[in-house]
């Protein structure tokens, strides 16, 4: 639910809310509180499914940074975003005891569900490209595709690669050398 407020809400006024137990953390976007409180199998199954085949990744060869499901980073006053799925590279990932909001991670994946769609693909987009992320994947489950925005080299001021990965195609990153994932199994039942 996007939860309406007169003012934007700033990260100091979420901080302050009582604290909520749900298996997603809530994002703040522009100053308003999304909460998605009943999340659907599909989306969840994708989650764990692209968790456990990055996370087989990540383990098969040193160095090679840390998944982790979703983390809150802040952006600014009035944006706390906490992606469904985040990377960091090697030699950024936080360490064990430092308190949120963490650094920006190197790749987000947000899962499409009902109410923060609009924002992943707008607000989130722009909001992950200005900060300098260096690759976003938005995962909809309506299409059963993947869209990847990146940028071609670590000095591009904006998202300058888009891909519309659908089945018969792979999600790869030049971040993940050696990860390979068909798309239809990012989507498959079992």
């Amino acid at each position: 639910m996007s939860v309406p407020v007169a003012e934007r809400m700033t990260v100091e006024q979420f901080r302050e809310l009582p604290h909520i137990e749900i298996a997603v953390p809530p994002d703040l976007v522009d100053g308003h509180l999304l909460l998605d409180e009943l999340i659907p199998f599909f989306h969840q199954k994708i989650l764990g499914d692209l968790l456990y085949r990055l996370m087989k990744w990540e383990r098969a060869a040193p160095n090679r940074g840390q998944f982790h499901p979703a983390l809150h980073t802040q952006l600014d006053e009035y944006n706390l975003f906490s992606p469904d799925l985040l990377w960091y590279a090697e030699g950024r990932v936080p360490h064990r005891d430092d308190p949120p909001p963490y650094p920006m991670f190197d790749i987000a994946v947000e899962i499409r569900s009902r109410i923060s769609w609009r924002y992943d693909i707008h607000a989130k987009k722009n909001g992950y490209e200005e900060q300098g992320l260096p690759e976003l994947w938005l995962v909809d489950t309506e299409s059963e595709s993947v869209l990847i925005y990146r940028r071609s080299k670590p000095p591009a001021k904006m998202f300058d690669v888009a891909l519309e990965l659908a089945a018969g195609d792979e999600l790869t990153s030049p971040l993940l050398p050696g990860f390979a994932l068909p798309v239809e199994g990012v989507f498959s039942d079992s």
